[in-house]
């Protein structure tokens, strides 16, 4: 399968060099970027192909695979709709929906779109898909292909729910980053040094999740586990609950998931009818 990025950067670098890293030959890889540098660190880095017209490079490709900003993502599609016929066209741009992203294509095009996480950058990352009717099988499995190479992958049958997928794992990353911030804050202001404030910090969660993924207990479970009745982790969460921690959490998502619907009714509204 010929695949061509639109976009060069980090997410899209990430994929690309997932798929070389799984023995996918670099030949059959292209990129095409306004940015001149972007492109070159792809061809010295992987030594795939990149080029300046992306909808020339779409007549050569099986796959193309849209890794640009939402807010450019129309234009891009549209320029691309000559060359888009019946070809399968993979997009990670949050937020378009794809019902915009296939009329701006010209209509024909076998739309997925996906919503894959920063930890992709490291090979850890987990994305979201959903394919619009029609689209078979095989392509379902050439685009689980694409984003398996940075990660899980699972499928939704109702596109409202990738902006569910969008607050809980897109956005997750940051709410990860925000406890180990605070965590860090604590152990600094208790008197550790930075160093071992930060590595603290950063294992307590890296020794936390592979604890959790390997044990396969609820998070509940593991929790009681290490709240010893009267110890200092029963103090600690008691005073997490009485401060409404865990209910702000669930609230702060629901908020992403509510603004992740606004953006797709905001950047497909120019678009309606044409």
């Amino acid at each position: 399968m010929n695949i061509l990025f639109i976009g060069g950067g980090n997410m899209a670098a990430a994929i690309i060099g997932g798929l070389i890293a799984k023995g996918w030959p670099a030949a059959s890889l292209c990129a095409v970027d306004v940015v001149p540098a972007a492109l070159e660190v792809l061809r010295r880095r992987y030594g795939i192909r990149t080029a300046g017209d992306g909808a020339a490079e779409a007549l050569r490709a099986d796959c193309v695979v849209l890794a640009v900003k939402p807010q450019q993502l129309r234009e891009v599609a549209r320029g691309l709709a000559p060359s888009a016929d019946d070809r399968l066209v993979l997009s990670i741009a949050a937020g378009i929906r794809s019902a915009d992203l296939a009329r701006w294509l010209g209509g024909k095009a076998r739309v997925v779109r996906a919503m894959p996480n920063t930890p992709a950058l490291v090979g850890a990352g987990i994305s979201g898909l959903f394919a619009m009717p029609g689209v078979s099988a095989g392509d379902r499995s050439r685009a689980e292909s694409v984003l398996s190479a940075v990660g899980e992958t699972f499928w939704v049958e109702d596109e409202a729910a990738l902006d569910a997928v969008t607050a809980v794992s897109g956005s997750g990353p940051a709410y990860v980053f925000y406890l180990i911030e605070a965590l860090e804050q604590a152990a600094r202001e208790l008197g550790l040094p930075q160093d071992s404030a930060r590595r603290s910090a950063l294992a307590t969660f890296a020794g936390a999740v592979k604890l959790a993924t390997s044990d396969g207990s609820d998070p509940a479970t593991l929790r009681a586990r290490v709240t010893s009745k009267g110890g200092t982790t029963e103090r600690a969460i008691a005073l997490l609950d009485a401060a409404g921690v865990k209910a702000a959490m669930v609230k702060a998502v629901q908020g992403a998931r509510l603004r992740a619907a606004e953006m797709g009714d905001e950047l497909g509204r120019d678009g309606n009818g044409g």
